[in-house]
């Protein structure tokens, strides 16, 4: 079961990084795959949302996307209603500004750092004096979030109701009548109104704020006692001095603050965050935040990107499909009008090869096709003039790893486990791109061991993308007609970035070589001036 964001904030401070991709073969995304893909770069991108709640979730949908097309299709649905209505949009708009504005104060109460009596706040986690404001600001953020969706239209999308019922739900929750109040302290803990009903025990009230009439009065009414029935001669006491009262009510009224402060502070404000913090519903709460503000980002991204975005077309498929038009990477044409686009369809062929020079852009458009197919899975805009896919339930993106000291297999070994798993962990639904293969060895094994994957992924019918300079490799599953062979395109040297038909039996590396001064005559140069 996915934890809420309020959970996977382990009782820290708000990180909207805080959610980590599962195990291989568990989620979409292992960390491998989500660290090739390059995610954080994609969410600094794609993250237009105002609130921490909306980053994390976005974030979080990032690391964990979905593999249900239901799921993706009703949260499609959900972008397309704010987007299209403006009375809604307007809405949801006034509803995240608000709490964006707000949001700090909940994170105080519930991850703020009491400093003590005499404290000074220095830094925005510190908590001054007794808490009082603290907790009232932090509960008021919540309170003012449901009354707000409970004052809002019915949204007709289901996945848009189901997000406003999570913060309208709160409501109803034993949470939410500890934070209207008022609390009760007893023998049985901390009690809500409701709670209280059937309950008999003696307690106390808390009302954050020092002002207590009742107590207050309960000192005069002592003072007056005192004074009343108690002789002041017994004391030795000039009746032209300070009244018996007096001499016992003033110390009394000097301890009020720090007793009554202190006391409500560890017995009252704490434990109740404390109650906060590990709630569900409260959690529950947050990320119906979080996912209003994801939309809102998701519909804003794509407003911004400056080229043209698109929501994909949603298949049904037995095997893993996509057919992208214009296709644009998420990250490198973000406002750059002028990245190329590019067209790309895998249907029947199972299995592709994109070769080419260096720096032609082999890796950043297999970039574009798994960045685009993760936007996809989230519900979001992708920057295409036009896309159709399936949903994939894995996305892998292997490169070439450096072997470590300990374990004992070097390159070649390294390099071939991560392979193994991808293969056991993948299926005929699943988008897996190799970046180059079989490192580390002669070139003979190399060809033999790359045929044989080659062959083996092909066989399980994912959808397998292989970016190579090993053109050999390349000839000899064309013989077999089980690929499409695509190139990166030069023109006079220079790369097009466009994707086009073909084998490319070059690498250019004596262009590579002189664009970075270590061409044979930078060597020969290097030397004549030792």
């Amino acid at each position: 079961m996915q934890q809420n964001i309020l959970q996977s904030w382990n009782g820290e401070w708000p990180s909207p990084r805080s959610t980590k991709p599962l195990a291989t073969g568990e989620g979409v995304l292992d960390q491998g795959a989500f660290s090739t893909i390059e995610v954080d770069e994609l969410f600094d991108n794609v993250n237009y949302a105002a609130t921490v709640a909306g980053q994390s979730v976005l974030y979080r949908s990032l690391a964990q996307p979905l593999d249900n097309l239901e799921a993706i299709a009703a949260k499609q649905a959900a972008v397309k209603e704010i987007r299209d209505n403006p009375a809604v949009r307007a809405n949801v708009e006034n509803i995240i500004a608000n709490a964006a504005s707000e949001e700090d104060r909940l994170h105080l109460l519930l991850f703020g750092e009491f400093l003590g009596t005499l404290g000074t706040a220095r830094e925005r986690h510190h908590i001054e004096g007794y808490g009082y404001k603290q907790y009232r600001r932090g509960v008021n953020f919540v309170l003012n979030l449901v009354s707000s969706i409970q004052q809002s239209g019915v949204p007709e999308t289901p996945y848009l109701q189901s997000v406003y019922s999570k913060i309208g739900n709160f409501a109803n929750s034993n949470d939410y009548s500890l934070m209207v109040g008022p609390v009760y302290n007893s023998e049985g803990g901390l009690q809500s109104k409701q709670q209280r009903q059937n309950s008999f025990s003696p307690a106390t009230i808390f009302k954050p704020h020092l002002f207590k009439p009742m107590l207050i009065g309960l000192f005069l009414l002592a003072g007056f006692l005192l004074n009343k029935f108690i002789s002041i001669d017994a004391f030795n006491i000039s009746r032209d001095g300070l009244s018996i009262g007096s001499v016992f009510l003033f110390p009394l009224l000097l301890a009020y603050v720090p007793l009554v402060g202190g006391y409500d502070r560890e017995n009252c404000i704490v434990p109740l965050r404390d109650i906060y913090k590990n709630s569900q519903v409260l959690g529950e709460l947050l990320d119906g935040l979080g996912q209003l503000d994801e939309l809102l980002a998701i519909i804003k991204y794509a407003e911004n990107y400056g080229s043209d975005t698109v929501l994909p077309e949603l298949i049904d498929s037995e095997q893993h499909q996509i057919n992208l038009q214009g296709a644009k990477n998420p990250v490198l044409g973000n406002k750059h009008p002028d990245y190329v686009g590019n067209n790309f369809v895998m249907d029947r062929q199972r299995l592709v090869t994109i070769t080419g020079p260096n720096s032609g852009g082999k890796t950043a458009f297999c970039k574009t096709v798994t960045q685009i197919q993760l936007l996809a899975q989230i519900g979001s805009y992708v920057p295409a003039q036009a896309a159709t896919l399936s949903i994939a339930d894995r996305i892998f993106y292997q490169v070439p790893e450096i072997s470590h000291l300990d374990d004992g297999e070097g390159r070649f070994g390294t390099e071939l486990k991560r392979t193994r798993d991808i293969f056991l962990a993948s299926s005929a639904k699943s988008l897996v791109v190799l970046d180059e293969m079989a490192e580390g060895t002669t070139f003979e094994e190399k060809m033999q061991s790359s045929i044989d994957v080659l062959d083996g992924f092909y066989r399980k019918a994912n959808s397998t993308i292989l970016i190579t300079h090993n053109h050999q490799l390349v000839d000899e599953f064309v013989k077999r007609k089980i690929t499409v062979a695509k190139q990166v395109e030069f023109a006079d040297d220079l790369p097009t970035f466009k994707l086009v038909d073909g084998i490319s039996r070059v690498s250019h590396a004596d262009r590579v070589a002189k664009k970075i001064g270590f061409s044979k005559q930078d060597i020969d140069n290097y030397l004549a001036k030792s």
